[in-house]
């Protein structure tokens, strides 16, 4: 009924190399986020597992874009199977927890529909997953000089800092408005499919009755009477 599937996304891999082998990176990367939309037939449950450091955080949005009812059951579960939240029937919802070490579990279950299929898309926020003031001060190393150097670079850092936040938080507001027009896209595709089929029916309705009426007058002014020989 249920699988599970370790997130094949890129951006875990940097989380995963040795700091020396990014020396550029790793010094001004504040969050990693990464999104994913995926089908999930009806009657089956998808699981996936996020690996996560101690003292993270993991932000988990998610949103149900297209299929009957747009709703769908999410299970978020700690390395020790703790369940942290689970939530039924649901369109969307966003929720953050302070990790721990180990693999995380969450899971989107449509196994209470037997026909619908659903377009289900999340986005993972992970902060904290590596130690990036202690890969500054190696940077740092590396810089001799004064005092007034040392602040210029302090300024330097504080700025790459918040342009590499904005930069995010734009591309994080940018990816949920994506998410947000294909649900209200696929809604209106299916008022329109419903609003063409309805028409018709009325149609259809309206050409039985017209036919109906047509007859009933016409044999109203019938001379029914049988002349005599």
């Amino acid at each position: 009924m249920g699988e599970k599937t370790w997130l094949p996304f890129p951006v875990l891999l940097l989380a995963a190399l040795p700091p020396a082998l990014l020396p550029g990176v790793a010094g001004f990367t504040h969050s990693l986020d990464s999104d994913f939309t995926f089908t999930l037939p009806a009657g089956r449950r998808e699981c996936f597992y996020q690996p996560m450091p101690l003292k993270a955080s993991l932000e988990i949005e998610y949103q149900v874009l297209d299929g009957a009812g747009l709703d769908i059951d999410f299970h978020l579960a700690s390395p020790e199977g703790r369940t942290l939240v689970f939530e039924q029937r649901k369109s969307d919802g966003v929720h953050t927890v302070e990790t721990e070490v180990g693999d995380y579990m969450f899971c989107f279950d449509n196994t209470f529909s037997t026909i619908s299929e659903k377009v289900i898309f999340f986005e993972l926020i992970l902060d904290n997953m590596g130690e990036q003031e202690q890969e500054q001060e190696d940077w740092k190393k590396y810089i001799t000089g004064t005092d007034m150097l040392d602040m210029k670079l302090e300024d330097i850092l504080e700025s790459i800092n918040s342009i590499k936040s904005r930069l995010s938080k734009s591309g994080h507001i940018q990816t949920l408005l994506r998410a947000f027009e294909a649900r209200d896209r696929n809604i209106q595709e299916s008022n329109f499919d419903r609003v063409n089929f309805w028409s018709m029916v009325n149609l259809v309705v309206m050409v039985v009755v017209s036919a109906i009426q047509v007859y009933m007058l016409k044999s109203l002014f019938e001379d029914k009477r049988k002349s005599r020989t």
